[in-house]
């Protein structure tokens, strides 16, 4: 028996999403003394796979099949479930990313396994291992055990620190096994293209920095022209809170909070977000939090490092030209 980690790549390049999981997994297998094993798929995934085996893992397999491009859920969860019984996974983790999300459950149910989606802690009980994931749009905590011979969980990767190398060099092989069951698994589906909405900046759960806009933007005109010169001085991903995607001023993927995406950045710079509980879900864990925020009594103050009660629309600007100025642009 082991554990199977399906890793997060583009192009080759391994998303830092993964290593977040691969502690969760690492954790598990403190617990159980089960080994490891690593999965990558898609485009580029061989190159990914051998920036993988210095991470201690028993063994990295890939499968790089067009059916397999851009993360297909369908062909995905066939690849995954093939390399489980492959490897004899009793264990099988990815990344709560939007793709995770989507052929995990997927793979869960070609495995008949239980699964435990966006779990925030590994809980370790003599060997008894237990996953605690938030309920209740984050109100409340939940502790679950899978009683399935196979268990799967989503890893909700600004819980857990990422996962550093251990040395060594993990085998690499390339599987067959995953290739021929996403191909058959395909069907009429087929990878068109990908229009990301973010342009030329960092991807959302991806980037050191990110600026969030709330809904105190009051438009969607007014939200591009506050956060988009405030992304770029800084060379940060653009996020919003939940109230300002429902208001139409932002799309849906820059959705930050416990329906969105959770990040976990170095610098987090809220602007005109009051702080709902289920926003904070979603950016509570970054290293540094900025709040820009009118209201002085925002919940927002309560986890921000730095509070600053302004104006946006008047604060954002000077801040923008200060930062400009320092950097000599």
């Amino acid at each position: 028996m082991s554990i199977l980690v399906v890793a997060e790549q583009s192009n080759g390049s391994v998303k830092k999403a993964t290593f977040a999981a691969l502690t969760a997994a690492r954790e598990i297998a403190s617990a159980t003394g089960l080994p490891i094993h690593l999965a990558v798929f898609g485009t580029g995934a061989e190159a990914a796979a051998n920036a993988l085996t210095g991470y201690g893992a028993a063994s990295v397999v890939h499968a790089g099949d067009e059916s397999l491009a851009n993360t297909l859920a369908a062909p995905t969860a066939a690849a995954v479930a093939a390399v489980v019984k492959d490897v004899g996974a009793q264990w099988l983790l990815a990344p709560s990313t939007t793709s995770g999300k989507d052929f995990l459950p997927r793979a869960a149910v070609r495995l008949g396994a239980g699964l435990a989606s966006d779990i925030v802690r590994v809980k370790n009980d003599g060997g008894h291992v237990s996953l605690v994931r938030p309920m209740w749009a984050g109100n409340v905590l939940g502790t679950v055990v899978i009683d399935t011979a196979v268990k799967a969980a989503t890893v909700r990767t600004s819980d857990f620190e990422a996962a550093g190398p251990t040395g060594g060099s993990s085998p690499v092989s390339a599987s067959a096994s995953a290739t021929a069951a996403a191909r058959g698994a395909a069907g009429k589906s087929r990878f068109v293209s990908f229009d990301a909405s973010g342009g030329n900046r960092p991807e959302l759960t991806e980037a050191d920095t990110v600026v969030a806009g709330g809904r105190g933007l009051k438009s969607a005109e007014v939200f591009k022209s506050t956060m988009e010169p405030l992304a770029d001085a800084f060379r940060a991903a653009i996020g919003a809170s939940r109230a300002a995607v429902d208001s139409g001023y932002a799309p849906n993927d820059y959705q930050v909070g416990q329906t969105g995406k959770s990040v976990a950045p170095n610098l987090y710079i809220a602007v005109a977000i009051s702080g709902a509980i289920q926003h904070l879900a979603g950016m509570k864990n970054s290293k540094t939090i900025v709040a820009i925020n009118k209201d002085g009594d925002a919940p927002i103050f309560q986890v921000a490092d730095y509070g600053l009660v302004a104006d946006a629309f008047k604060a954002v600007p000077e801040l923008i030209e200060k930062v400009k100025a320092i950097k000599g642009t």
